[in-house]
């Protein structure tokens, strides 16, 4: 696959959206040479995406032709799962108060609060509202799919947008919906105030993403997970926003 090569111009419809941001760059892109002079000369933070391979797989030990459990944490073999633990993978077993099965205990309740809303705007008959909902459901899936089976997170569009214009279409509220950021406030409508809960709670669920993948020397160990849950967090502001702007009302009218 030929590497992607950025240039000046890209870095600068980047840099715009939000000139105090770094700029995430896949592994091997290139820089032109008046991309790398743009870079040093706004002092820009560029960050190359982790290119993941194929993530390492434990074979499973058999015993008398049935698999055996392994405590991850000891080592030590089992040929019962204890009560008190849990499969992080394949007949690894963890605590059940592990950061990664938190996380995705996080995930679920996501889903379970996405679910709440689609039944929401499907009852009162917001089916473009229903319609990105299902996406942002869609996309929880990929994230706890590709957690739970320790594969790097295929990159694709959510909400018809790239991670690029997500980022832009949430830092430039007013030039995408024509409406200043917003200040959540009781006299909202009650499910712009449930999207409100919702993105608190993605915000959460990054945190624990955070924690759950944090190696010994402070770095993170799946910055593709972590990032898709700060971009899942501005995918639900856009949502909030959006319905304050009117513009799920302009949708049902065409």
């Amino acid at each position: 696959m030929k590497a992607e090569l950025i240039t000046d111009s890209d870095l600068r419809a980047r840099w715009s959206y939000r000139a105090d941001d770094p700029i995430t760059i896949s592994a091997d892109a290139v820089l032109t040479p008046c991309a790398q002079e743009f870079v040093r000369d706004h002092h820009i933070e560029i960050i190359r995406r982790p290119k993941y391979g194929a993530m390492s797989r434990s074979k499973i030990p058999m015993q008398n032709g049935k698999p055996v459990f392994v405590n991850l944490e000891t080592g030590r073999e089992c040929a019962e799962k204890p009560e008190e633990m849990t499969h992080l993978r394949g007949n690894l077993l963890v605590s059940k108060t592990h950061p990664r099965i938190a996380f995705r205990g996080q995930l679920d309740s996501l889903l379970a609060e996405i679910l709440l809303l689609q039944s929401r705007a499907h009852q009162d008959g917001e089916t473009a509202l229903l319609a990105d909902l299902e996406d942002l459901a869609g996309f929880t899936r990929r994230i706890l799919g590709a957690e739970v089976k320790d594969e790097p997170l295929a990159e694709g569009q959510v909400l018809g947008m790239d991670a690029a214009q997500i980022r832009h279409a949430s830092h430039n509220i007013k030039g995408t919906l024509g409406i200043e950021h917003p200040i959540p406030d009781y006299r909202m409508p009650l499910i712009c105030l449930e999207l409100n809960r919702l993105r608190t709670r993605v915000r959460e669920a990054e945190l624990y993403a955070a924690h759950a993948f944090e190696a010994e020397d402070g770095s993170c160990t799946r910055v593709d997970l972590v990032q898709a849950m700060n971009r899942l967090s501005s995918c639900v502001y856009l949502l909030f926003c959006r319905k304050l702007a009117g513009y799920y009302d302009r949708r049902h009218a065409t």
